[in-house]
This record gives structure tokens, C-alpha cells and sequence, in this order.
């Protein structure tokens, strides 16, 4: 008797999805009908082994710490490019705003000596020297990296 493979595929795949089903129903149905026992035993409370609660505390705690590994692990290398995208950024905003506080500094220049506005240029340069800085910085630790 010959199948086709299509319907071989979909019988293979229903058995397996069948099959998985029950593996992860019988671990939950063992310990519901553990539980109703122990209920049944104790009128009605449950009763909670001290042991067994540990163990499933530390193999919730293993799995814990393997699954955050193993995230750490995967997202490592996007925390890497995403540190270098972030200095950049924020480097670019630091130079935009050296960059206004700079032409501030250009229009107010004749105030240098003297002058009612003279507090306000130097403020300004002090600022605009202060965004410099860190806009070269941050690249210069974006490039680094």
C-alpha cells in the first residue's frame, strides 16, 4: 500500500504533536493526583514536602541563572553596538549644541573687551567649550570601543 508523502507528512506531524502533548500532560497529571492524595490524607489541606519545595526552589534557580547566561550571551553584542550607537548620538546632540552656543559666542564677539553683554560671552564660551568637549569625547570613546 503506497502513500503519498504529503499525507505521511501530516500523519507523522499529528503523532508527534499528540505525542508531545501527552509527555507534558502526564508530569502535570502525576503531580495534581500526588497532590489530591495528599490532600485526601491530611482532610483536605494540602501538605507541602520541605524537600521537595527546596529542590524545586534550586532547579527554578539553576534554570534562572542558565536562561539569563544565555540571554546575556545572545544580546552581548547588540549591548556593544548599542553602547557605540549611543555615543555617537549623544555626541552628535553634545556638537549641535556647541555648535548654537558657538554662534552665539560669533555674534556677540565685538563684546569681548567691554561691553554690556561681555558676562553673556563668556557664559556662552564656557558652555559652548564645555559641549565641545564632550561631543569629542563621546566619539572619541565611541571609537574606542
Amino acid at each position: 500500500m503506497a502513500t503519498k508523502p504529503e499525507k505521511l507528512g501530516r500523519l507523522m506531524g499529528i503523532g508527534l504533536r499528540v505525542a508531545g502533548r501527552m509527555v507534558n500532560e502526564r508530569p502535570a497529571g502525576a503531580a495534581a493526583a500526588s497532590a489530591a492524595r495528599a490532600a485526601n490524607a491530611t482532610g483536605g489541606r494540602a501538605v507541602v514536602d520541605p524537600q521537595t519545595a527546596a529542590a524545586v526552589g534550586r532547579a527554578a534557580g539553576v534554570a534562572g541563572r542558565a536562561a539569563g547566561r544565555g540571554m546575556g550571551g545572545f544580546l552581548r553584542p547588540f549591548r556593544r553596538v548599542g553602547g557605540i550607537l549611543w555615543l555617537e548620538v549623544t555626541g552628535f546632540f553634545f556638537g549641535l549644541f556647541a555648535v548654537y552656543f558657538g554662534g552665539d559666542v560669533w555674534r556677540m564677539r565685538a563684546a569681548l573687551h567691554g561691553g554690556p553683554e561681555h558676562g553673556r560671552l563668556l557664559l556662552s564660551a564656557v558652555v559652548s567649550a564645555s559641549f565641545a568637549y564632550l561631543c569629542v569625547s563621546a566619539f572619541w570613546r565611541a571609537r574606542r570601543r
